[in-house]
C-alpha cells in the first residue's frame, strides 16, 4: 500500500452508507481495511459485490458473531488495528462483545468510530432512521428547495456522505494523532444529525446578522436570486449560473445578450421575478451545449449541469483525471490530493470472506485460523483473491 495512512489497519464491522464510504476514504488513502463481514450479510452485500464501490481497496473476512468465538476474533482484530468502525444502532456492538470497552481493554491506543443517524445518546438515540429524516431534523433540509415548493432530497449526500462520513473521517484522524502522542484511544461518537447541523453553521451566522431570510427559495444561494439559479434550455437541459460578484454578474449580461438592456438593479428583491424571466427567455433559447460554446473560457460563472454518465467527460475533469477507471469500472479518483504522498485506488470491492485466511495470516493470527475455521467462527469465501 501507498499513501499517508499506509501502515495503518483498520477493522470495519460491515454496515451500509456513511461507515463503509468513510473506511473507503481511509483505503483510498493508504490505510490497510479489512472489512468484517457477515456469513448472511443480507442487506449489507445487497447487488453485486464486486461493482459496490464504496468497498474499493478493502479486504474481506466472515465473521460470525453469534458465534461463541466469534467476538475474540474481532477483538484479536481490534488488538492490531489502529482503528475500528462501526455503523449499528447504539448498545449492538456492546451486545455482540464488540463494543468500544472491550476493544479498548485490548488494546488501549485503538480509535474506536461510531457512525449513527442520531448519535449515541439522546432520546432518538435507538430510534430507526435514514439520512432524509436526520438532515429534516438538523435543519439542512428546509431550505433546500423552491419558494413556492416542498424542500426538496439532495441524494443522501448531506447527510450520510457529508455530515456522516466525512465527519467520522475527521474525528478519526483527530483522535489517531492523539493516539500516536499520548498511547490514548478514544471513542468518536459520529452523528449525522450533528454533523448536518454542523454543516449549517455558516447561515445560522447569516441568520444572526439577519443577512438570511428563514422562507425557502427567498436568499442568494438557495435559488432565491436569479443569477444564481439553473435554467433549462432549448433542448431540456440545463445552465446553472452562479454570478453573484458584480463583475461576475456584469459578465453574465453581456453574453446572454442583455448589457443594454432594461433590467431590475439585482439587488433589488423586488425585480428578481422580472429577472428571472428575462434570463429564462434567453437561455431557452439555445441548446446546452450551444449555450456551453459560449461561456466557455468566461468568468461569467455559468456551467453546463452534467449527468453522473456525462460529467467524466468534461474536459476540465479529464485534463485532472477526476475520474479513473479501475476493474472496468469509470469511478471518482481519490480526493483530496497529496503532493507528498498520494493516495490512489486499491484493489476491486472483494467478495465477503475472499481474504479471511490471508488476513489472519497478515495480522498475525495465523495460528488460529483453523480453529476458528474448523469451528465455524471464521468463514472463507469463494473466489480467493
Amino acid at each position: 500500500m501507498s499513501g499517508p495512512l499506509a501502515g495503518v489497519r483498520v477493522v470495519e464491522l460491515a454496515g451500509i452508507g456513511p461507515g463503509p464510504f468513510a473506511a473507503m476514504l481511509l483505503a483510498d488513502l493508504g490505510a490497510d481495511v479489512v472489512r468484517v463481514d457477515r456469513p448472511e450479510p443480507g442487506a449489507f452485500a445487497a447487488g453485486e459485490p464486486g461493482r459496490n464501490l464504496l468497498n474499493r481497496g478493502k479486504r474481506s473476512v466472515v465473521v460470525d458473531l453469534k458465534h461463541p468465538d466469534g467476538a475474540e476474533v474481532v477483538l484479536e482484530l481490534a488488538g492490531r488495528a489502529a482503528i475500528l468502525i462501526e455503523g449499528w444502532r447504539p448498545g449492538v456492538a456492546e451486545r455482540l462483545g464488540v463494543g468500544p470497552e472491550a476493544a479498548l481493554a485490548r488494546n488501549p491506543a485503538l480509535v474506536y468510530g461510531r457512525m449513527t443517524g442520531w448519535g449515541q445518546d439522546g432520546p432518538l438515540a435507538r430510534a430507526a432512521g435514514h439520512d432524509i429524516g436526520y438532515i429534516a431534523v438538523a435543519g439542512a433540509l428546509h431550505p433546500i428547495g423552491r419558494a413556492d415548493g416542498p424542500p426538496q432530497i439532495p441524494l443522501n449526500l448531506v447527510g450520510d456522505f457529508g455530515g456522516g462520513a466525512l465527519y467520522l473521517v475527521v474525528g478519526i484522524l483527530a483522535a489517531l494523532h492523539v493516539a500516536g502522542a499520548t498511547g490514548r484511544g478514544q471513542v468518536v461518537d459520529a452523528a449525522i444529525v450533528d454533523g448536518a447541523a454542523h454543516l449549517t453553521t455558516p447561515f445560522a451566522g447569516l441568520l444572526a446578522e439577519g443577512a438570511w431570510r428563514p422562507e425557502r427559495g427567498r436568499n442568494l444561494l438557495d435559488g432565491g436570486a436569479p443569477f444564481y439559479d439553473v435554467y433549462a434550455t432549448a433542448d431540456g437541459g440545463h445552465m446553472a449560473v452562479g454570478a453573484l460578484e458584480p463583475q461576475f454578474y456584469a459578465e453574465l449580461l453581456r453574453l446572454l445578450g442583455l448589457a443594454d438592456a432594461d433590467l431590475p438593479d439585482r439587488h433589488d428583491v423586488t425585480g428578481w421575478p422580472v429577472l428571472r424571466a428575462r434570463f429564462a427567455e434567453v437561455f431557452a433559447g439555445r441548446t446546452r451545449d450551444e449555450w456551453t460554446a459560449v461561456f466557455d473560457g468566461t468568468d461569467a460563472c455559468v456551467a453546463p449541469v452534467l449527468s453522473l454518465t456525462e460529467a467524466p467527460g468534461h474536459p476540465h475533469l479529464l485534463a485532472r483525471g477526476t475520474y479513473e477507471e479501475h476493474f472496468g469500472v469509470r469511478q471518482p479518483a481519490v480526493a483530496p490530493r497529496l503532493s507528498g504522498t498520494p493516495g490512489r485506488v486499491g484493489g476491486p470491492p472483494p467478495a465477503p470472506g475472499a481474504d479471511t485466511g490471508p488476513v489472519l495470516t497478515d495480522w498475525g493470527l495465523g495460528a488460529h485460523l483453523r480453529r476458528w475455521r474448523d469451528g465455524g467462527a471464521v468463514r472463507q469465501g469463494q473466489g480467493v483473491r
